[in-house]
């Protein structure tokens, strides 16, 4: 039985429209409040009567779409980690960075981080783990260029398609690969190296860690350009590389900018060019292509994706996340440990218009030198 009260009220005050019952399914969608660490507390919700006046309704209601709104930007909406995948091995260069800014995107985002390497088929295998997950946040990718655009150009078989099933989240770092020869080799710069190539043709081969990788494209491009006459040898990994050019069995490499800082510096190696658009920082003095005069403008860079479909607002929430993290002092520092330039905060768009501009860079070379998957 209402109250007379509560007939008068109601009779002057109709049941509210959708909007305003949309308004108070917002607050009844409010996420559960943890009190302390290991137990939680479920706030009663108590529905507002239709008939109750209008305006505390609204004013209510538009606190608590504010809240709703606060709590989906400040967390996800289950208290269950994130899967932040590797397509590589551990101690590798993506493993390495990639542990370093999980830390920073967990205490960002107030969420743990769970990270599981993933290696083989050239990034295939993890990168299709990302691309089977549910776009809602809690399974991640953190890969390199040529997981991307090489997979996408060379191999037409893969189980799914790198640029329109994943989706650019953040670009971490922009860098370059470097092109090393051994101490007895007799040449010793990078013009020199082109000179000695080709005066003897047929006689040098040259590795990298795979076909399709950002070193191969990068020496296909130099050798389309110079009419260098070297062919490649196609590794698995960049420390089988090294373990090769120390053994002698091989004197030209193109491989990362961070593994052969060691040989680099103990002078068991000599780097002569370097495929990034700027400078390494550990090593100052290699040139860069550009400057040599060879026209290859496509860094190589490490990104993280997510799934298709993702909501627009979490992919810049966790894109927001991960460029707090690369301005941090420490994780600049860390990257040029690495001899990759700090990197630089950008938006989700910029990064994937960095894509679409090295997959251009990256087919041009590929058809000129008829590259293809063994």
């Amino acid at each position: 039985m209402r109250s007379r009260w509560m007939r008068w009220s109601c009779a002057r005050h109709p049941v509210p429209d959708s909007g305003q019952r949309g308004q108070r399914q917002a607050l009844s969608a409010l996420p559960i409040r943890r009190t302390d660490g290991n137990r939680r507390r479920r706030t009663r919700r108590h529905s507002m009567p239709a008939c109750f006046p209008p305006w505390p309704r609204a004013l209510l209601g538009i606190a608590a779409v504010s809240l709703s709104l606060a709590a989906q930007a400040a967390s996800w909406p289950e208290e269950r980690p994130i899967q932040l995948i590797l397509p590589a091995s551990a101690g590798s260069q993506p493993d390495i960075l990639g542990r370093l800014l999980a830390q920073r995107l967990s205490a960002d985002l107030g969420q743990s981080i769970v990270i599981e390497n993933k290696a083989g088929a050239t990034g295939v295998v993890g990168n299709d783990a990302v691309v089977r997950a549910k776009p809602d946040g809690y399974t991640l990718g953190f890969t390199y260029a040529a997981t991307i655009i090489g997979n996408k150009l060379l191999n037409p078989s893969m189980p799914h398609d790198p640029l329109t099933d994943l989706t650019p989240i953040a670009q971490v770092g922009r860098g370059g690969n470097l092109l090393v020869v051994t101490q007895d080799f007799p040449a010793k710069d990078f013009p020199g190296v082109v000179a000695e190539v080709k005066n003897n043709p047929g006689k040098y081969n040259y590795a990298s860690w795979g076909t399709g990788s950002g070193g191969h494209i990068a020496m296909e491009s130099i050798k389309h350009q110079t009419g260098m006459d070297i062919e490649h040898i196609p590794y698995k990994t960049v420390p089988q590389i090294l373990t090769d050019l120390k053994g002698g069995r091989i004197q030209v490499a193109f491989v990362d900018a961070s593994g052969p800082l060691p040989m680099i510096q103990s002078g068991e190696l000599i780097p002569v060019v370097s495929s990034a658009s700027v400078r390494p920082p550990a090593t100052p003095q290699v040139p860069t292509l550009l400057e040599q005069g060879v026209q290859f403008n496509a860094d190589a860079w490490f990104g993280l994706f997510g799934p298709k479909g993702m909501d627009p607002a979490l992919v810049e929430r966790i894109n927001a996340a991960m460029n707090k993290a690369m301005v941090d002092p420490e994780i600049a520092a860390r990257f040029e440990q690495l001899n990759m330039a700090a990197p630089q905060p950008r938006t989700s768009a910029e990064f994937a218009a960095t894509i679409a501009n090295d997959v251009k860079v990256w087919d041009e070379v590929i058809k000129a030198a008829h590259i293809s998957l063994p």
